[in-house]
């Protein structure tokens, strides 16, 4: 049988939540722990087998058009639906949008990641200076999406990113663009792949984008240097026998530039967000499991494991300066016995969870203390609900009367993108 992605990640949460001596979990209880930070720990890497980032992408700079972030979101092609009232089950609703009715509808892409240009910057800006009040999300394709063994699309896209320009919130527009991994081809060419991951949490900071690969740790992409390619091969990625550049159809491709990989204790590397609140900024990862135990087992891992298995809340420093980790060491990281946690963001030591229930059962805003013994509901969320990004009310380009925290859904005719009262109300 083909396990693919969505098999492997999706077909689990299907299953009901068994604790491991066999009874139900109730999602009501979560026990949190703090436990030793510098067990986990990065580490920096500037290149691929190709040879370095830098020098791969300043190859495709010299056969390619360089565009940055503002280009792509001055030329958006795709109209969104701008969200009057709270989608489906969703609590506290504050703002939102759906996608059109293409992107509502296709089975093979799969939305997971969301993250915003109050991330970015704190005014709520972007770029710096500017005045776009952008949403990005992630996606990925999945060849067999009705989990059936059999890949009805064989062809594994990777992943995209879609820059939502929302600055007139009312008529909110986007483009679709492709996540890629500059290589060199086997004559030496420069050329590009498609990056097979499953992209579950991102994360912008400056003109940083940080994206979750599970088992390894994260990907960065540099949002200044994007390329225009030719559009007229749907399912061609990279140097093409004709001498031509593609990215599946998409206009646009974002080339990896940099990574951070796991190589302390085994982490999953489920989802990522942005605490502006600490000092200095940070960042937390967060793991996903099925009963309250996360698996080590299904894929291969970076890491010196097995570690605590009980899911974690990881944080590293940030340098304001550069955008990158200020200590490849970790400052803070805590248990918390919860299970299908698909988002988190944290404002110290509170943490915001977002946690599923499957294809049928509304999902839920959730929130514990380093330290604390529970966690609590703020509110319910969309069923299918993702990965969450925290929007201070302090925001000042680009604010809301109250903080509100970002969450998206993922199942084909339920996708909303859609920003909840922090507090619930």
């Amino acid at each position: 049988m083909t396990m693919t992605r969505r098999t492997v990640l999706r077909g689990l949460a299907a299953a009901p939540l068994v604790s491991a001596v066999g009874g139900l979990v109730s999602p009501a209880v979560a026990e949190a722990a703090t436990i030793a930070a510098g067990q986990f720990t990065l580490t920096s890497r500037s290149a691929n087998g190709y040879g370095e980032f830098a020098d791969l992408t300043a190859g495709l700079a010299a056969k390619l058009t360089k565009v940055d972030a503002t280009t792509v979101i001055a030329d958006t092609n795709r109209n969104a639906t701008h969200l009057t009232s709270a989608p489906g089950t969703v609590e506290a609703f504050a703002t939102g949008f759906a996608w059109d009715s293409g992107d509502q509808a296709v089975d093979y892409w799969i939305p997971q990641g969301v993250t915003t240009s109050a991330d970015a910057y704190g005014d709520g800006l972007y770029p710096a200076g500017g005045n776009n009040r952008v949403v990005l999300v992630s996606w990925y394709f999945e060849s067999d999406p009705d989990g059936d063994g059999d890949d009805e699309y064989p062809l594994d896209k990777g992943l995209r990113l879609t820059f939502v320009d929302n600055t007139t919130a009312s008529t909110p527009t986007y483009r679709h663009v492709l996540l890629v991994e500059p290589v060199r081809t086997g004559t030496g060419e420069y050329s590009f792949n498609p990056i097979r991951k499953h992209a579950g949490g991102i994360m912008w900071y400056g003109d940083l984008l940080y994206v979750v690969d599970t088992y390894k740790g994260l990907r960065v992409f540099d949002l200044s240097t994007l390329f225009e390619v030719a559009t007229g091969e749907a399912d061609v990625c990279g140097l093409h026998t004709d001498g031509s550049y593609y990215g599946y159809g998409y206009r646009y491709v974002l080339p990896q530039s940099h990574a951070y990989d796991n190589a302390g204790t085994y982490l999953r590397y489920t989802t990522i967000g942005l605490d502006r609140a600490s000092t200095p900024d940070s960042f937390v990862v967060s793991e996903y499991s099925l009963s309250g135990t996360v698996d080590y087992t299904d894929g291969a891992f970076n890491g010196t494991g097995p570690g605590t298995t009980t899911p974690k809340v990881v944080r590293w420093n940030l340098d304001y300066t550069d955008r990158q980790p200020a200590s490849l060491t970790a400052s803070e990281a805590v248990t918390v016995a919860q299970q299908k946690i698909q988002g988190v963001v944290s404002r110290n030591s509170k943490h915001y969870l977002s946690t599923s229930a499957g294809p049928s059962t509304k999902g839920a805003l959730r929130t514990f203390t380093s330290g604390g013994s529970t966690a609590t509901t703020v509110c319910d969320l969309a069923i299918g609900c993702e990965d969450l990004s925290y929007h201070s009310s302090g925001a000042s380009g680009w604010a809301y009367s109250e903080s509100v925290i970002w969450n998206l859904s993922e199942y084909a005719g339920k996708r909303y993108v859609y920003a909840v009262h922090a507090d619930g109300s």
